[in-house]
């Protein structure tokens, strides 16, 4: 073959292998797309089957919490329309607004056009089947603990397309909620009562994401026994005595209300929290949410907590007792081998 042909052959070679690479790489090229939501059925958290058509690109939310989540998750871009309690972020507070949680304007909302509309159960059935009757896709959430949160989140980025996004928020939220039982998790903390008004005291039970967000602190709900929210009289209040009173701020509240009245009210000052100054205030927005901020809760009532004395072992624990005997036990053969060296 001579040098002509040679060199013809090497060029067309190395024309196919230009080829053959930029075929490969591109192939292989992970191109950033929104995630394909095109009949796409699910179930809402009322039990009822939505089936999402496309992405939707309109979006309104009928509470707070979804407008937070949809803004976390990258979605905020494609919010049309809130309701006036809709006050986080700050971008939110931008949108057109479609009434309260509890009196939403399903005129306002169909004027808007939206592809989805997220609620929850504070919006009522007769929102939601208004809008069924109006063929506009409507999702209900209603978490209930933690998890159920986490899992809310999950579905919300799946109708919306932002799957990836809410799945690396879920994830970062689940970090943090570890990191924080890992310090806890073997602490016996002190009694807290969560407190959200006054009069009557109305607090946090048992089956609620607050008394949850307590124990992962490292707190055990001074009031186990009402189940989810309740009053108690002021008689009751002083006698279960807790270690630890939060009171939630803001959210309508004139000035701090209810914080004020538990480190005023006088017939309060044998309660030992109350005495030992451990009454704090907690964003009501922030821990009555059920969304990505409720982790920010838990480590502000963690940190709270922090300032309570860990109980330390006593000579009466079995775990002391333990460490005394092996420490009893070196001693001893530290003294036995000490006077076999001077006997020899």
């Amino acid at each position: 073959m001579n040098n002509r042909r040679m060199q013809k052959w090497i060029a067309i070679i190395a024309a196919l292998t230009i080829v053959l690479t930029a075929t490969t790489t591109f192939s292989s090229l992970q191109i950033p797309v929104r995630a394909e939501t095109q009949g796409l059925t699910i179930t809402d958290d009322f039990g009822r089957d939505v089936t999402i058509e496309d992405v939707p690109a309109r979006i309104i939310s009928l509470s707070p919490t979804n407008t937070e989540i949809l803004f976390a998750i990258g979605a905020g871009d494609r919010v049309v329309g809130v309701t006036e309690y809709c006050n986080y972020p700050e971008e939110a507070k931008e949108r057109p607004v479609i009434g309260g949680v509890s009196t939403v304007s399903v005129e306002k909302v169909v004027a808007l056009e939206p592809d989805l509309v997220l609620g929850d159960e504070l919006n009522g059935k007769e929102t939601f089947g208004r809008l069924e009757e109006l063929n506009i896709t409507a999702v209900g959430t209603n978490p209930v603990n933690i998890s159920e949160i986490l899992d809310d989140i999950m579905l919300v980025g799946r109708i919306t397309g932002e799957e990836t996004n809410a799945t690396a928020l879920v994830a970062t939220m689940t970090q943090r909620i570890e990191e924080i039982k890992n310090k806890t998790q073997t602490v016996k903390g002190p009694t807290v009562a969560h407190v959200t008004w006054h009069d009557p005291i109305w607090v946090a039970g048992s089956g609620t994401v607050q008394n949850e967000l307590i124990e992962i602190a490292g707190g055990e709900n001074a009031f186990p026994d009402i189940k989810d929210w309740g009053t108690v009289s002021l008689e009751k209040f002083i006698d279960r005595n807790p270690d630890v009173i939060i009171v939630s701020v803001g959210h309508g509240v004139a000035g701090t209300g209810p914080y004020e009245y538990i480190i005023s009210e006088e017939r309060l000052k044998v309660v030992d929290a109350v005495k030992n100054d451990m009454v704090y205030s907690i964003d009501a927005d922030v821990i009555s949410r059920a969304g990505p901020r409720i982790v920010n809760a838990t480590e502000t009532v963690y940190g709270y907590l922090c300032e309570i004395p860990i109980p330390t072992a006593t000579p009466e624990s079995s775990g002391f007792k333990a460490v005394l005997a092996v420490v009893g036990l070196l001693a001893v053969m530290y003294l036995l081998r000490r006077n076999g060296l001077k006997k020899n």
